[in-house]
This record gives C-alpha cells, structure tokens and sequence, in this order.
C-alpha cells in the first residue's frame, strides 16, 4: 500500500502549548470550559452510562476495602524458553503479581516454529518461544489456570495459542467456564500498524470471529480479544488518532459478529480494549475517558445493546514503550509512574508498568520487580483510589475529554465514509496518518519544540544498569526439544488432524475445534499456521 510522502512542517515557534495530539491548551480553565451547562448531563454520575467517570465495578465499596478497588496488576513477562518464563511468572507472582502476561518471541508471532529457517537468531530474544503444546505445559507448570487471569499478546496465530491453552486447562481439569483472562487476537491493527500477519484480511477476520464465536460458547469467562489501540500509538499516533483508529475496528468486529447471525447482548461483555499510556498526562487520562463515552454511545444507540454490561468497556492499559530512553535509563522509573498514575485516574482495569531497561533489553527480575512496585506504590500508598474519578468535574479535564471524544469521532466518520476499515486499509489512510504524524513529532523534537529529559535537554552521559542477555544456546536447546517432540510424537495422528483443519477451512464451520485437534495431538503452531495458509493464502505484503 503507497503511502503519501509526510508533508514538511513549519520551524516556528507554536503559538501556544498543545497536547501531543495537537489540542490548544490555555493557561486558564473555568465555568465557560465545561462541556454542558449541566455537567451531570454531560458526563454522568461516577460507574453511570456513559461510563466517562469509570466503570462501575468499585461503586458502593467502603473506603477502606482497597483490595477490590485495585486494578489487576499484570507484568509482561517472556523470554527464553517456557521454563524460564515460568520462573519469572512464579517470581512476579511472589512479589504481588495478580494476573500474568504471556510475550511471545517473534517467531511464535508470526505462526514460524523455532527450526524455521526464518526464526533464526530471533528465538526466545524478544519474548517465550512457545512451539508445541508441550512448551505451553511447561509454561504453566504449577500454576493453576482456576486462579490466575493470564494476558497472552498473539494475534497471528492466536486462534492456535488459545487452543494450547484450553489444551492446558483440561490437562488441569480446569474447566471452560473457570478460565479467566485475554488473548489480544486483533488482526486489524496488525494490518494498521505492526505487521505481524500471513493470510489476506477476509480469512484473518474468519479466524478472529471464529475464534471470538467459540469464547462465547464455550469459554463465557475469557476475553477473546482485546481490542488494541497500543500498537497503533507505538507506531507513531497520536492519543485521538489511536483512539479513533481502536473504536473503528472494534465497531468493524460487532458489525461482523451481528452479521454472522450473533446477538449483539451475546457478544459484547466479552470484547476488551488495550491502550497506551503515553507522557501527556491530562490528555491520557481524558482519552481513556472518552473512550468509555464513545463506545457506550455507539453500543447502546447504534447497535442497540440492551443490557448494561454491553455498553462498558473494560480496558487493559500498558505504559508507553516508545517513551522509554536508551539515554539515562533511570529517568524511565519517574516517565513509568507518572504514565501509570494516569492509566489508574482514567479509569483502567488492567495495568502493566514497563520496566526502566527496556530500551536496552528485555528486563531483569529487578527491573520487572521495581515495575510492579510502581503500581503497589500507587494503589497502597497515595490514596487516589478512595473515590471514583477524583479529577471529575475539573475544568481543565472536561474540557480536554470533550474535545479529544470531538476529534476521534470526526476521525471515526472519516473511516466510515472511506467504506469502512479494510477498504480504508487498501487505500493506505491508517499508514498515511500516522507516518503524518510520526514525521511531525520527531520535527518538534529536533527543533526542540517537544523535549525528552536526557535526550534534548539536560543530555548527559547516564550509568546503564546490568541487562538480560540471552545466549545463543537458547535456541539451540529449543530446536532440539522440538525436534525430539516431533520424532516422539504419533505423526500419523498429527497428519490427520492437520488434513481435517484444512477440510474445515475450506468450508463455513468454526476452526477452534480443529485447531484444538492439531494441538492436542501435538502439531505445531508452524505446521497448523502453514495448514491454514494452503486454504487461505498469503498476503502479498508479507515479509518472508
């Protein structure tokens, strides 16, 4: 898809201090600011549609009952093989950790097993390598599914990796209905942002609904997406261009569930979002609040919704990645808190804080352990969930609310009016704004009209701290195990499982349960990844 050259931007001063997206911020707020006369009309009562205020999950508590006030505080942990990544699952929880989160090395992202020619140099380096049901046996071992909520960020070949999942639990016998948790499966935003896709987008949506279809029935607990607006915002975006961009493609997933005969009411409680958190501290907190608002909107009067809970939207927030400097690395542990300060005063269910290394490196136990510390911090030590909303009614916040819920919808018509996400894809809008965007933030930062502490201003030689380093006989020790998997296991049955998936592909019926076939047997994500390319084919764009 072509895209437009960025178009230069002007080296003069601004006129007056703006948000990253852009917004005007004045020096003074007041009365005059507000969104409506009746601010209560405006936004709601706190937990009350439309949820600008927070969901309501924490209303009619006690103040002292802190536990369920807090939000569930996940680390995203993956490296090396399964093994390790279980130790660093158990450390995380020793240390407070209420829920996990599963990174997968590239490899295993893009549906490749570890002994794919195309995986080399790259396994386990970036997150788990996870080949077989077996790795996924060991990266559970001794935890048990009934009492852990666990994140898993895979959107390829997520249909496979919630199947080695599922696999486990029964293993467990856990059952369905027991299993709490998200798998990110939004192969949208790879389309939009990241990359990380195979098959056209027509058979890629096929799987993220069968996928979505087979949660409702048999997985009631389970979120089988999560709608991501971080990877959007990594790539360049801007805070009202990752929202909008987010809400589209969740609009496009419930227009395609209603139209496979789906009830909206059935669906809707079990799609989740996940946004960034980036350094503008009031705009981050307003954009998550517009996004309750504009989702709620939408669910209830587009889509007529009826029960409350299907016009909510829970949310999982990370710290922004693309904030972090290789350049005095501490300096990250101040950016962390205050980016997770706002995640919690906008209302998140969910957080992860990123560790102060991760520009250098996957983190250290005690770059993760510090992370997770932030969030205790926040949620013990300064008060701020005692009240739902403590900024509700500020002038100041309102009005940035207001103006940010303004703009992504204008950004929502636009897509609309392109026909829609896939043909707004085919036509390069997503690439083209946020390469537009990109160009103009890194304008403002070497003219000095954006500044990075350590970076382009006070710059200055920093102390790296220790960081992981993950040693070649990593991926030699994984191939190995997988080739012994693959001689030990019974092929034939592998073969055929294999032969039904492709059967199933080519007609209308839902894929999880044959996907769940293949893992039980032991195929690998590679060989179910490839089995579902000979019916589905291969994007032009992809990278081999």
């Amino acid at each position: 898809m072509k895209t437009a050259e960025p178009k230069a931007q002007s080296s003069g001063p601004v006129a007056e201090p703006s948000t990253l997206s852009g917004i005007p911020v004045k020096q003074e707020y007041g009365p005059q600011d507000l969104p409506a006369a009746d601010m209560r009309a405006a936004v709601g009562e706190p937990g009350q549609y439309p949820y600008t205020r927070g969901l309501p999950y924490a209303r009619g508590m006690k103040p002292g009952d802190a536990r369920k006030r807090h939000w569930t505080m996940r680390q995203f942990a993956g490296h090396k093989t399964a093994k390790d990544t279980n130790e660093r699952f158990k450390y995380l929880l020793a240390h407070g950790e209420t829920g996990l989160s599963t990174a997968f090395d590239l490899p295993t992202l893009m549906g490749l097993d570890s002994d794919d020619p195309r995986s080399l140099g790259e396994v386990g380096r970036e997150g788990v390598a996870v080949d077989s049901l077996a790795d996924m046996e060991a990266l559970f071992s001794g935890i048990d599914l009934s009492k852990v909520s666990t994140s898993m960020t895979i959107n390829l070949p997520a249909p496979i990796i919630l199947a080695m999942f599922l696999a486990v639990a029964r293993k467990q016998k856990v059952p369905f209905d027991q299993i709490r948790g998200t798998c990110q499966t939004d192969i949208l935003k790879e389309y939009i942002a990241q990359n990380e896709y195979m098959y056209p987008p027509e058979p890629s949506m096929r799987l993220v609904l069968d996928t979505i279809e087979f949660c409702v029935r048999e997985v009631p607990r389970f979120y089988p997406i999560s709608i991501s607006g971080y990877h959007i915002r990594e790539a360049g975006a801007d805070a009202v261009q990752e929202l909008a961009f987010t809400l589209a493609d969740g609009r496009d997933y419930v227009e395609r569930l209603i139209q496979r005969g789906l009830d909206v009411d059935e669906f809707a409680p079990q799609l989740s979002f996940f946004f960034d958190v980036h350094n503008y501290f009031f705009e981050e907190i307003a954009k998550l609040r517009a996004a309750r608002s504009i989702w709620s909107k939408m669910m209830r009067h587009e889509f007529g919704a009826k029960k409350e809970i299907s016009w909510m939207l829970p949310m999982h927030c990370q710290t922004a990645g693309v904030s972090l400097t290789a350049q005095q690395p501490l300096n990250n542990l101040a950016r962390v808190a205050y980016q997770a300060m706002a995640a919690v005063l906008g209302g998140t269910q969910s957080l992860h804080t990123n560790s102060f290394d991760e520009a250098l490196a996957l983190p250290t136990d005690e770059a993760a352990m510090l992370a997770l510390r932030t969030q205790q911090i926040i949620a013990y030590e300064t008060g701020v969930t005692d009240t739902l909303d403590p900024f509700g009614g500020s002038f100041y916040l309102e009005s940035m609310t207001a103006e940010v819920e303004r703009r992504a919808a204008e950004l929502m018509k636009r897509i609309r009016d392109l026909g829609g996400v896939v043909p707004a894809l085919e036509k390069g809008f997503f690439h083209r704004e946020i390469a537009e965007t990109a160009y103009r933030f890194e304008t403002d930062l070497n003219a000095g009209r954006r500044k990075i502490v350590g970076v382009n201003v006070h710059a200055g030689e920093g102390k790296l701290p220790p960081i992981l380093k993950i040693e070649s006989d990593v991926e030699e020790g994984q191939v190995r195990a997988l080739k012994k998997l693959k001689a030990s296991r019974d092929n034939a049955m592998v073969e055929g499982a294999l032969a039904r998936l492709r059967d199933c592909a080519r007609g209308k019926a839902n894929v999880l349960p044959a996907i769940l076939e293949c893992v039980e047997a032991y195929a690998t994500v590679g060989e179910v990844t490839a089995a579902l390319k000979d019916v589905f084919g291969e994007y032009p764009t992809f990278n081999n």
